[in-house]
C-alpha cells in the first residue's frame, strides 16, 4: 500500500469514533484531510466541527459542513488528527502542517483524542522529525540561543520557495528543532514552554493521544493509552 493508501485506511477508520449529534474536532494536515473527506460523507449526523487551522475550516466548509469558532463551544467530544511522531505511551511531536498551537488548543478541551497516521510514524524515542516550536517573531533569535542549549539545532522555517519566514494562522514564526533524542517527552514539553517568547510547542505529552490508527501493510492496528 501507498502512504496515502495508508492514511486513507485510518481515516476511514476513524469515522467510529465520530459521535452522532456532538461537535468534532478536526487537525490539520495530509492525514486530517484525507478525515475531512469521510466526515462529509455523514455531516448530517453530526452538529458540526472545529477546526485547528484556517486551511482545515476552509475545506471543512467547501463540504458543507458547519465550523464553530471554539469559543462558541464549551466541549468536544472528540479530536481527530494525525501525528509526526507518536510513541508506544501516546505522546506525540505535531505541527509538521504549522498549526502545533491551535491543534494543542482544541485538544486541551476535548474528551477523546483520536491519532490518525500510517506506520511510519511509530517510533521508541522521538526526535528524528524536527520539533516544531511557535514564537513570536520578536523573540526568534532569543529562544534560538536557548533552544541551542537545550543540545537542539533549531532553524527557522520558511515560506516554500522564498527566503522569507513562514507564518503561522496565530502570527507567530516556527523554529524546527532538529538533533533532539526526547526521552522525556513531558518534561521537554514543559521546560520549552517555559522560554520567554515562545507560543507553543510541537511535543504532546501533557495531552497525548488516547488511541492511534495505525494504518499498516496488514490494515489497521489499534493502539489504546492509558
Amino acid at each position: 500500500m501507498t502512504q496515502d493508501e495508508l492514511k486513507q485506511a485510518v481515516a476511514k477508520a476513524a469515522i467510529q469514533y465520530v459521535i452522532d449529534g456532538e461537535i468534532i474536532g478536526v487537525g490539520t494536515g495530509s492525514t486530517a484531510n484525507f478525515f475531512i473527506d469521510e466526515l462529509a460523507k455523514i455531516k448530517d449526523r453530526i452538529k458540526g466541527t472545529v477546526a485547528s487551522s484556517e486551511a482545515t475550516a476552509a475545506r471543512l466548509r467547501g463540504h458543507g459542513m458547519t465550523v464553530y469558532d471554539l469559543n462558541e463551544v464549551s466541549e468536544i467530544a472528540v479530536y481527530i488528527d494525525g501525528a509526526d511522531e507518536i510513541t508506544p505511551a501516546g505522546a506525540m511531536i505535531k505541527g509538521g502542517g504549522a498549526a502545533l498551537t491551535r491543534e494543542k488548543i482544541v485538544a486541551s478541551v476535548s474528551r477523546q483524542f483520536i491519532c490518525i497516521a500510517d506506520g511510519s510514524k511509530l517510533v521508541d524515542v522521538m526526535g528524528r522529525f524536527p520539533l516544531p516550536v511557535e514564537v513570536l517573531p520578536m523573540a526568534r533569535n532569543a529562544v534560538m540561543r536557548q533552544l541551542t542549549a537545550l543540545g537542539g539545532q533549531p532553524r527557522l522555517r520558511l515560506k516554500a520557495g522564498s527566503d522569507q519566514a513562514f507564518i503561522t494562522d496565530n502570527g507567530g514564526e516556527i523554529l524546527d528543532v532538529a538533533g533532539l533524542h526526547i526521552t522525556d517527552p513531558a518534561a521537554l514539553e514543559t521546560g520549552i514552554n517555559q522560554i520567554v517568547g515562545v507560543i507553543a510547542n510541537g511535543l504532546f505529552a501533557r495531552r497525548g493521544a488516547d488511541v492511534c490508527l495505525l494504518g499498516t501493510s496488514e490494515g489497521v492496528r489499534t493502539l489504546t493509552f492509558a
